[in-house]
């Protein structure tokens, strides 16, 4: 565990937030120099085939089988980048046998996380609670995940008796961005199926995501003098007001939760003559998810009938879609880290998730990839925290899949 938290602590140090701004692959260079720090120890600790690959910005490597019996390849995939928050300067607390009070991140700066604000902070009593300083993010997300997936190939490294079959693993860039695995060379990494570790708390598991969509609504308007506007101007951002108020107020992300799906504003920027929103469209059921399109669609197309001219255009992209679609076909995936977390003691919380994860688009590309917990919380902010007993328990699922994926291939 020791080194587990040293791995840990030296990592979260190196900055690696992506960069949605930046057209570079990957998007920021902190991202290039951490794959370059991992690549490294994969030689020290000696894996096999180990390569970083400079046009998608993932780091593979494997650890070879121990026996010669046909037991299906598994991959374990982590990201390399932090989300859109401060992580210059990273300096995390420890706190040794956490005491379930309040606790203080900065105290020059009076910042605090209470326990009022956070209840399941006392759910950790006893452990070794790892924070931060309360001006940045911690990267538990996802380098929690990274060095939970070290631990468990130094472990099986260093237990040659134990059986397994070939395991790949990858580390890949602007996760946080939605654009890494869009380059994730799936042809040359065989498995049969993989995980990511990129949840949260012990016990999470997603195998279910949105479908998920971009749509950009263009208006054109026309811009006059407002003492000779009668029946001439057409104001844009009215135009672009009168747009959102006909979708469902109640389908937002904020009213919300389970299989429900909504649509978010995420951007609105106009004047009179010219205005752009910005929507993304979410969904779990694929038919609802077609039909909420739609639905924007047919807004635009009754509006654009009452002017002169077209003055709307609304063009779509679809960004990733549910991989339960995928991974309900063939449940090994979800079978075995269900039976490796009740042989820990771990009672799995299966769930939607409402978002999406390199598994997302992975398990589209033929390799079925849910996404396995990595025991942090309050990702993506200054709250953000884990426990070194967590991640252990990460670390020891990840040992505990490879078993049970031997024992599943003689049955």
């Amino acid at each position: 565990m020791t080194e587990l938290l040293e791995r840990f602590i030296r990592y979260v140090k190196v900055n690696t937030r992506s960069d949605a701004a930046s057209q570079t692959v990957p998007t920021t260079p902190g991202q290039v120099d951490f794959a370059r720090i991992i690549e490294k120890e994969l030689v020290e600790i000696g894996l096999s085939d180990i390569h970083y690959n400079e046009k998608n910005g993932f780091l593979t490597a494997a650890l070879p089988a121990t026996t010669n019996e046909k037991i299906p390849t598994i991959g374990f995939i982590a990201h390399l980048d932090t989300a859109d928050y401060n992580a210059e300067n990273i300096q995390p607390n420890i706190f040794p046998n956490y005491d379930g009070q309040d606790v203080v991140l900065n105290e020059k700066l009076g910042i605090i996380m209470a326990t009022e604000e956070f209840p399941n902070l006392k759910e950790y009593i006893g452990q070794t609670l790892i924070t931060t300083d309360g001006t940045t993010l911690l990267g538990a997300d996802d380098k929690a995940g990274i060095v939970e997936i070290l631990d468990a190939v130094e472990y099986l490294l260093a237990h040659p008796e134990i059986p397994h079959g070939e395991v790949l693993l990858a580390f890949g860039p602007d996760e946080e961005i939605g654009r890494g695995a869009d380059r994730f060379d799936a042809a040359n990494f065989p498995a049969a199926f993989a995980y990511t570790i990129d949840s949260g708390r012990v016990g999470c598991f997603e195998y279910e995501t949105f479908n998920a969509a971009q749509a950009v609504i263009t208006i054109e308007g026309t811009s006059v003098h407002p003492g000779t506007a009668y029946g001439t101007m057409f104001n844009a951002i009215k135009l672009g007001e009168k747009i959102d108020a006909q979708l469902p107020q109640a389908e937002v992300p904020e009213k919300t939760r389970g299989h429900e799906g909504f649509y978010l504003l995420t951007k609105f920027v106009g004047s009179l003559d010219h205005a752009e929103l910005t929507y993304i469209i979410r969904d779990h059921d694929k038919n609802l998810f077609q039909k909420r399109k739609q639905q924007l669609t047919d807004i635009v197309g009754e509006l654009n009938k009452s002017f002169d001219k077209e003055r709307i255009r609304i063009d779509f992209l679809d960004q990733y879609y549910n991989m339960k679609e995928i991974i309900e076909k063939d449940m090994t995936s979800v079978e075995l880290a269900v039976k490796a977390m009740e042989n820990l003691g771990i009672k799995p919380d299966i769930q939607p998730f409402r978002g999406g994860t390199d598994g997302s688009k992975i398990s589209f590309m033929g390799i079925p990839t849910p996404n396995l917990f990595t025991g942090g919380e309050n990702f993506h902010g200054q709250y953000e925290f884990i426990t070194l007993e967590s991640m252990e328990l990460a670390a020891k699922t990840i040992i505990e899949i490879i078993k049970e994926n031997t024992i599943k291939s003689k049955v």
